[in-house]
């Protein structure tokens, strides 16, 4: 690096350090969960790799998700039987692999007299659902009488109820996923470095993508970091990192759709588990979904042109949602006085450039070579990344003129199981890591130093947002809680009291470019 004072703790400055040392066989741009998957399994392989993220881990679509690991039941109304099979043996494998972060959720599904989805229909589209799955599921799904399924859903809407299902999926924390992806990447001799931008694409006299320009968004130092092979797994993001390499390349690749969550007290709405529901306003299929005290209303899919820097739930989001679960929930009389938050998301879809309905554009993947000979993946969901990152492995080992070699993330675990042990070690000789930081909230001061000192995080936002969810789970996005977070950490970090005051302040802004609602 050209300038040697960095922050973040030891770990991240050696990164940063060994970024700039010998070439790479691959680096990997963008720290989502493709991303972070691509890394993980590409390390596992015996690639020498490098990771870098210009923000944090996860720190966009990846941690504004339906924090679901699903098979999609809603993609077979669009025939996308490929993706629904593909997906179901990831959740499956995901299941097996990451059992402390992927938990088995069931779903009920209310069907009403004159709704566009019929019971024989729902029936025989779960069964279909089942079978695509090689009936190896949680479970296999139930068909339920109206009686049945209040006995499950009290509080779901009695007119017109003519019965309906139960069916399974899984459910995860997105951010941890992704984390815990980048996380098993260094285990395995990955370099990996969160809040470092790419700013350029060296080329060769040939035009051969040969390196990065690489900034360190925390201290302001440039380096060069070299590699055989790039991979662009920016995500939304990723038609401006192609720009980065092809100034007048080809047509974007990604499509982006907006996605909106809202998380309200549960108590409000009065669902006792996972529901799917048809919206009453558009017909479109939501979830309403349990989340500890909380209850997760979503999503929406509209067409938009917003950066994914600055894309925020809006009004007319907000009261589609509410209007919707007021409409099945009727005892829950929502308002937009009980949302306690709401975020957006941009889902990184592969251009089409066709028209329609955005719920009905494909999830599936794209991997594209450009004339350089970097590789963009676009494209894809949560639930399929390892899938998705398997495969660009196998592109770039053939870019490098290597026998594709088998995969191991379907087989080795991931990391993390121990970590509630190791927070509670942290805590117990320091009653300050104690307590809880927000009344009524399960996280502790040990949850945010063992974040820091274990988990990468150089910033109140990659604590207080992906660490942990306070600021999900508060009303004012935890800028309450950031100063008493910063004098918690500080020590860790290395923040002295001018840096605690700029730490808060420049959480205070992130808080808002995320949580903020737009009119």
């Amino acid at each position: 690096m050209k300038r040697s004072t960095t922050r973040g703790g030891g770990a991240r400055t050696a990164a940063l350090v060994a970024l700039a040392a010998e070439p790479f066989d691959l680096l990997v741009i963008g720290a989502g969960i493709t991303g972070a998957g691509i890394a993980r399994d590409a390390a596992l392989r015996g690639l020498r790799t490098a990771l870098v993220e210009r923000d944090d881990f996860g720190s966009g679509t990846s941690s504004r998700s339906s924090r679901l690991v699903h098979g999609g039941v809603r993609y077979l109304e669009y025939g996308y039987f490929h993706l629904v099979f593909e997906a179901s043996r990831e959740r499956r494998i995901l299941l097996r692999i990451a059992p402390h972060l992927v938990h088995p959720l069931a779903f009920t599904w209310p069907v009403y007299r004159g709704a566009r989805l019929q019971r024989w229909k729902l029936g025989a589209g779960l069964l279909l659902y089942d079978s695509l799955a090689l009936f190896r599921n949680v479970a296999r799904h139930r068909r339920l009488t109206a009686a049945d399924l209040l006995a499950r859903e009290p509080g779901l809407r009695t007119d017109d109820l003519v019965g309906g299902a139960v069916y399974f999926d899984a459910a995860t924390d997105d951010s941890r996923l992704t984390l815990t992806n980048a996380l098993s990447a260094v285990a395995a001799g990955a370099v990996v470095a969160n809040h470092t931008a790419v700013d350029g694409i060296e080329h060769d006299a040939n035009g051969r993508a040969t390196g990065a320009a690489i900034r360190d968004g925390l201290t302001g130092a440039t380096c060069l970091a070299r590699a055989h092979v790039i991979v662009n797994a920016a995500g939304p993001w990723g038609d401006a990192v192609r720009r980065l390499d092809e100034p007048a390349g080809e047509a974007a690749a990604v499509h982006g759709t907006k996605g909106v969550h809202l998380a309200v007290p549960a108590a409000r709405v009065g669902n006792a588990g996972a529901v799917t529901l048809i919206s009453p306003v558009d017909a479109r299929v939501m979830f309403v979904l349990p989340a500890g005290a909380f209850t997760i209303i979503g999503t929406t899919d509209t067409e938009t042109t917003a950066s994914p820097d600055t894309v925020r739930a809006d009004t007319s989001d907000i009261a589609y949602l509410l209007e919707s679960v007021n409409a099945m929930f009727p005892a829950a009389h929502l308002s937009r006085a009980d949302v306690v938050s709401a975020w957006a998301g941009i889902r990184p879809l592969v251009a089409t450039g066709n028209a329609g309905d955005p719920a009905s554009a494909s999830r599936e993947h794209a991997i594209v070579t450009g004339p350089s000979g970097m590789i963009t993946v676009s494209g894809g969901k949560l639930t399929t990344y390892r899938a998705m990152a398997a495969e660009v492995v196998g592109v770039v080992e053939t870019a490098l003129g290597r026998a594709i070699t088998p995969t191991r993330t379907a087989i080795d675990h991931l990391p993390g199981w121990d970590r509630a042990a190791a927070v509670a070690d942290l805590a117990a000789p320091n009653a300050s890591l104690s307590g809880a930081l927000v009344p009524g909230l399960r996280y502790t001061g040990a949850d945010l130093v063992y974040g820091a000192q274990s988990e990468m995080a150089c910033t109140l936002a990659d604590l207080l947002i992906r660490r942990t969810h306070i600021a999900f789970e508060t009303r004012d996005a935890g800028i309450g809680v950031a100063p008493l977070a910063a004098d918690i950490v500080a020590r860790t970090l290395g923040w002295d009291a001018d840096e605690r005051r700029r730490q808060v302040d420049d959480y205070t802004k992130e808080a808002a470019r995320i949580f903020a609602v737009d009119p």
